[in-house]
């Protein structure tokens, strides 16, 4: 799967994000976009949705995530500190029941 890069210190995943959804969740893979697609309750603006997709990653995942690209933009990549690639998709179980925060 394209999108999920590892580096030396955790994974850069990228996400195309949709604002003022129900509910935070991770919905799927666009192949086309090469990144994971995440929906978020809270509006793009004054960094709300960046701070709830900070806080979601993390709780998901129980480690430290900051975004690295894409701060003002609906594409963004995210870095999760100290994790596989193996491990990350093994919590996200893509295809299964979306995770809400």
């Amino acid at each position: 799967m394209r999108g999920l890069t590892q580096v030396m210190d955790g994974l850069i995943v990228d996400i195309d994000v949709t604002p003022n959804s129900k509910n935070f969740e991770i919905t799927g893979y666009n192949k086309w976009r090469e990144r994971l697609e995440v929906k978020v309750q809270s509006l793009p603006k004054k960094g709300k949705a960046n701070i709830e997709i900070v806080k979601c990653f993390s709780n998901l995942t129980k480690h430290d995530v900051e975004i690295v690209s894409g701060h003002k933009s609906h594409l963004k990549s995210i870095k999760i500190f100290n994790i596989s690639k193996e491990d990350f998709l093994d919590i996200v179980k893509l295809g299964v029941d979306p995770f809400m925060c």
